[in-house]
Order: structure tokens, then C-alpha cells, then sequence
């Protein structure tokens, strides 16, 4: 083995800026909103008039619970993972898409134990007596989904979007998804809060899935892609180690 082939340096993989790794962050928490999507069919039960009388099981209740507070935690996550970039166009509207995000997931933490306390009742064996009570939550917990899930991620669109748009950080088509179905989905809760059509119809659904895919299509760019260069993230792209090796001026 020749001395030039021993002095040939090895190629290492350049480190992950600070600002790539926020994106994958903040792409992965998009995506994982996502789990709750099996809901619809794990709380059928649940919020039959006869389930608080019935043997159970409440495997499936349980496990819809707990995927609406991971969902409501990676909201709230997507927000606070993204302000340090995005507050650099503004920081008001972006501090205002951290409020909506926490105001969301306390939403879907109160729509969440309003199930559960159906599931406490019926174990407890409170019986034909508490039907009338386990109603009055099944509804609650509707009316905190319009609210919440069924209304914010409109705001949220509005907001985020028109920081990713002026901001450039991602393809513009993308946001403008998030502008589109923002006035759906309002459209579409104020219908079923009229009695216009069902909160589970062919039109609600047809209604959220800009919003679901102005969401979807953010994660998954901010995963594979990043961000786009942008003036506001100047300073934010060099990889640490580069400044602690003093290779930026």
C-alpha cells in the first residue's frame, strides 16, 4: 500500500445545521398529527346511547384517547419548534400561531376526558341511570371538536401560511392549500352548526381535506427538503460545528 493511498482523507458527511434539523423536527410533528385519523371508527362505541350500560371492552376508547393527546401535543409542538424561525417575519402572528395551537389541543384534551368520563362511569357500573349523562358528554365532546379540531386549524392555516408565503421558506403552492381551505372548513362547521348537513357527511369531508393536505404536504416537504433559502434565515443555516471551528467569518 502506497503512502498517497494512506494520506487520503476519509470523506465525512457534513454536519445537520440547526435550521435543517428544526425542519425535520417540525415536519415529523406535522406527520404525526396525522394518528388520529382512526378516531372516527375507534369511538363509535363509545358514544352509542348503549355503551354505558353494555359489557364493553373499552381497549379501543382508551386507545382513540390517547392518540387525540399525541395529536394535541404535536400541535402544540409544530407551533413552538417553528416560532424561532418564523417569528423572524413576524413575531406577532407568530406567537398568535402558538396561542391557536395551545387553545386547540386544550380542546381536544377536554373533548378526550369527556369520553373518558363515560368509560369511568360504565366501569363504575352507574348503569341506565347515568345514559342521559353519558349523552350530555358525547355531546360536549362534539361540540369541543367543531370548536376545536372542526374551526382552529383554519386560523391556523391563515397564520402559518401567510408566514411560510411572504417568508419563501417553502414552495408557495404549499400555503396557498392552507388559504384555500381555511374559508372550507369554516364554511363547512358553520353548515353543520346550522343543521345543514352532518358533522360525519360525504361534504364535511370533502370540505377538510385542503386543510389535511396544505398539513400533510407541509411534514412531509419540511422532511425531505427543508426549508428554502430565505433572508430571514440568515445566521440560522451554518451547521455548529463549522462556527466552533471558527470556519465562519
Amino acid at each position: 500500500m502506497t503512502a498517497t493511498a494512506l494520506s487520503t482523507p476519509t470523506r465525512q458527511r457534513a454536519p445537520m445545521s440547526s435550521l435543517r434539523k428544526t425542519a425535520l423536527l417540525a415536519g415529523a410533528l406535522y406527520v404525526l398529527t396525522f394518528v388520529s385519523i382512526p378516531t372516527l371508527a375507534l369511538y363509535g362505541a363509545v358514544k352509542g346511547p348503549s355503551y354505558i350500560t353494555g359489557p364493553g371492552p373499552d381497549t379501543a376508547a382508551l386507545l382513540g384517547g390517547a392518540l387525540e393527546m399525541v395529536v394535541a401535543l404535536a400541535g402544540i409542538g409544530t407551533a413552538v419548534v417553528l416560532f424561532p424561525v418564523v417569528k423572524r417575519q413576524n413575531e406577532g402572528v407568530a406567537l398568535a400561531l402558538v396561542g391557536t395551537r395551545v387553545l386547540e389541543a386544550a380542546t381536544i384534551f377536554a373533548g378526550v376526558a369527556s369520553l373518558m368520563t363515560i368509560v369511568t362511569l360504565r366501569q363504575a357500573g352507574a348503569g341506565a341511570e347515568a345514559a342521559v349523562t353519558a349523552q350530555a358528554l358525547v355531546a360536549q365532546y362534539d361540540w369541543l371538536f367543531r370548536l376545536g379540531q372542526g374551526t382552529i386549524p383554519a386560523a391556523n392555516a391563515l397564520l402559518l401560511g401567510s408566514l411560510l408565503y411572504r417568508s419563501g421558506l417553502v414552495p408557495r403552492i404549499l400555503p396557498l392549500l392552507g388559504f384555500v381551505g381555511a374559508p372550507l372548513l369554516i364554511v363547512s362547521n358553520v353548515g353543520t352548526v346550522l343543521g345543514l348537513w352532518g358533522q360525519v357527511s360525504a361534504l364535511t369531508a370533502l370540505a377538510a381535506v385542503p386543510i389535511a393536505l396544505w398539513e400533510f404536504s407541509l411534514g412531509v416537504y419540511l422532511i425531505v427538503k427543508g426549508f428554502k433559502p430565505s433572508p430571514i434565515t440568515a445566521g440560522l443555516a451554518t451547521p455548529r460545528s463549522a462556527v466552533s471551528r471558527g470556519d465562519v467569518a
